[in-house]
């Protein structure tokens, strides 16, 4: 770990390449959070909370691709990242799974169409795994490493983001669906090397990184612009939800700070992570991720010790 200890309440001597990763567990109560936790907005409302609806399966995905490559890894280090990774992901999924059980259900919106559909692809991705030669069960795991990194560096760098959001504290937004993405975003900003690693550890090559970054593009896209609209259409409150009324509405919330250019993060971050030797270490930033985790409420009512 190197020398980290705590200056005048800040973590400091972090390496951003390899910080400790700590499991953090921590829960959320959603009795007082409102449908429209971003006031007056309901479809940046819903945009954000389409990663409520991918997450708890595709967190469990994620953890599935680093335990399937563990016994090829030898790094002892990097060994141990996993775990934390693990730990960390694990209590991510459970508690994007509050929200949807305790926020979106309590209000008439159902889910299931599409997290059912992803649960199965979690199903059924052993007996699929086990019907291919061991070489091209390798060649998978690589691929699906290979976009395993690619989200986590964009989620990395919408944790970056959501920390940075101060227009949704000046528009009051709701301050516990804050800390959650906060909270998750800056432990993306905290692992966001691990599975890069793995994956080159794994002997994945450039190539295959430009291929799984596109394939993963896709899935970004359909995920946060298909469970939005999707989600605005569930939502009971909302009205009539024209594709172009939520377009409209999309570019407001753009504007008013209230979530990223869902376009112009994923194509802009695309010079950043096909430079053929990057390394998710060089963006970000891991002592605000830490610094935000040392005044989270929910990570402190859990007991964070800063190491």
């Amino acid at each position: 770990m190197g020398d980290v200890r705590v200056e005048d309440g800040r973590l400091v001597g972090l390496d951003e390449r390899h910080p400790p990763i700590k499991t953090r567990r921590v829960a959320f109560d959603w009795e007082k959070t409102p449908l429209h936790w971003i006031p007056n907005d309901p479809v940046g409302t819903h945009l954000i909370n389409a990663f409520h609806i991918v997450l708890p399966a595709g967190e469990r995905w994620f953890i599935q691709c680093v335990k399937d490559a563990l016994p090829d890894l030898t790094d002892e280090r990097l060994k141990e990242e996993i775990k934390g990774f693990i730990g960390q992901e694990m209590v991510h999924a459970r508690s994007h799974q509050g929200v949807l059980d305790q926020l979106l259900e309590k209000n008439g919106i159902d889910t299931r169409k599409i997290t059912d559909q992803m649960n199965k692809g979690n199903d059924d991705r052993p007996g699929e795994r086990a019907k291919m030669s061991a070489r091209k069960a390798r060649w998978m795991l690589k691929f699906e490493l290979g976009a395993v990194a690619s989200i986590e560096h964009y989620t990395a760098v919408f944790g970056q983001w959501i920390m940075d959001a101060k227009a949704l504290d000046e528009d009051g937004a709701d301050p516990t669906m804050l800390d959650l993405l906060r909270w998750h975003g800056a432990e993306e900003v905290e692992h966001r090397s691990v599975v890069f690693d793995v994956y080159q550890a794994m002997g994945g090559r450039y190539p295959m990184r430009v291929a799984t970054w596109a394939v993963s593009l896709f899935f970004l896209y359909w995920a946060l612009f298909g469970g939005g609209y999707y989600l605005a259409g569930q939502d009971p409150t909302a009205g009539k939800m024209t594709k172009l009324r939520f377009l409209r509405a999309y570019r407001r919330s753009v504007r008013q700070g209230h979530i990223p250019g869902v376009f112009k993060m994923l194509l802009g971050e695309a010079p950043v992570y096909l430079r053929p030797r990057h390394h998710p270490s060089r963006v970000c930033s891991t002592q605000q991720a830490v610094d935000y985790l040392l005044t989270s409420p929910a990570a402190q009512a859990a007991g964070y010790d800063p190491y």
